[in-house]
């Protein structure tokens, strides 16, 4: 390299305060995260995924301060190839997960935490400046699915000191007690658990905007009712908080940055604050997403979404042609197991807001305004018309 060349170089890496790495750059809050951080001055960003960064674009990557890394994390030997490049980051971000095994299973623990161990195996003996690492579990961390459940159980509102489920199979504790042995109090780390997350992606396993919004298209373009399928119970009360996917950035922010939080590791929940019925917005949405709903035809616990929507992927690649839209599987931004299940969950799924909001968090958001504002930004990547 000329001399030229070095003198050029140097003022941008004098300028570079802060490195983030961040795994699972394509997702909901991956996306978000890596727009935030490339708009703050001094810091550069490292953007790891296992699809490459032809097929989704998260971010404006012509900015210099950005780098997307290609790596398939449960491979050791690629892992181990691809991730020296790492040796500058002083904060990971851990927003990714291993979905090939169902929730709840030992093989599903068994693959995350060997994807995490990979990722560690390189990063902690080179990254010599590693202050921070921010994982992303769930308020799921506080419930199981496995019956048998009691209908008639109270509501309750977990903070972050509730116990584990126990006996469970949970990734998310593995994942923690993962940092805790490999960190060894040396490195500080936090934990942060959202409920219902509100984003765009289209390479998201449990993608509720997706579903919902490609729902919505479909009635409207084949001019049927905008149905909740659902219980009684989750159409008309509170069940799950709303995380939007830029307060959950911004709290993995705060955290990572935060002088304050002098403990070596901190669980957060990331919840939006305000909470909704689907009863109360499902008319707001259906109208935002221009389709009409009527009182005989709103809710109905006979609707099945993985039924009525079983055959509908050419009406879908009929709407995305027709409209122009990024060309995309219908599946690939829709869950409707999904929406079938988040509609009918037999356990409410709340927390609390009191730790974030007395040590200083104030980012809310109502669940609805969330919901508008990630249609739009959905229409604007051409996801949806």
């Amino acid at each position: 390299m000329s001399m030229a060349a070095e003198e050029t170089k140097k003022p941008e890496a004098a300028a570079i305060d802060n490195v983030a790495a961040i795994f699972g750059v394509t997702g909901l809050v991956g996306k978000v995260l890596a727009r935030k951080l490339i708009s703050k001055p001094k810091w550069k960003v490292y953007g790891i995924a296992r699809a490459p960064d032809h097929q989704i674009i998260p971010i404006n990557q012509s900015s210099s301060n950005f780098h997307f890394i290609q790596c398939d994390l449960l491979n050791p030997l690629e892992t181990q190839k691809r991730l020296p490049l790492l040796q500058d980051v002083t904060h990971v971000f851990w927003v990714t997960w291993a979905s090939q095994y169902q929730l709840d299973s030992i093989e599903c623990c068994d693959q995350n935490r060997a994807m995490m161990s990979n990722a560690l195996d390189v990063i902690i003996p080179g990254a010599m400046a590693l202050r921070h690492v921010s994982l992303q579990t769930g308020m799921k961390h506080y419930v199981s699915l496995q019956g048998p459940f009691d209908e008639n159980e109270e509501a309750r509102y977990y903070n972050e000191e509730s116990p584990r489920v126990n006996p469970s199979y949970n990734f998310y504790y593995v994942l923690e007690d993962l940092l805790k042995e490999r960190l060894h109090g040396k490195i500080g780390w936090s934990v942060h658990r959202p409920g219902l997350l509100i984003g765009s992606s289209s390479r998201t396993l449990y993608n509720f905007m997706g579903s919902l919004c490609v729902y919505g298209t479909i009635c409207k373009h084949l001019n049927i009712p905008f149905v909740f399928g659902g219980t009684k119970k989750c159409w008309e009360e509170t069940c799950i908080d709303g995380s939007d996917a830029r307060l959950v950035a911004d709290q993995h922010i705060w955290a990572a940055t935060n002088v304050d939080l002098e403990d070596h590791s901190n669980s957060f929940n990331a919840i939006n604050g305000p909470t909704f019925t689907w009863k109360e917005i499902w008319n707001s949405v259906a109208e935002k997403l221009g389709v009409q709903v009527s009182e005989e035809h709103t809710f109905s616990e006979d609707f099945w979404y993985s039924k009525a929507m079983a055959d509908k992927q050419q009406v879908w690649e009929q709407i995305v042609a027709e409209k122009g839209l990024v060309e995309s599987e219908m599946d690939s931004l829709a869950n409707w197991d999904f929406l079938d299940v988040l509609f009918r969950c037999p356990v409410k799924i709340l927390g609390t807001r009191e730790k974030v909001d007395g040590l200083g968090f104030t980012v809310r958001y109502k669940t609805l305004d969330s919901i508008m504002y990630w249609i739009d930004c959905m229409r604007d990547e051409k996801l949806i018309p």
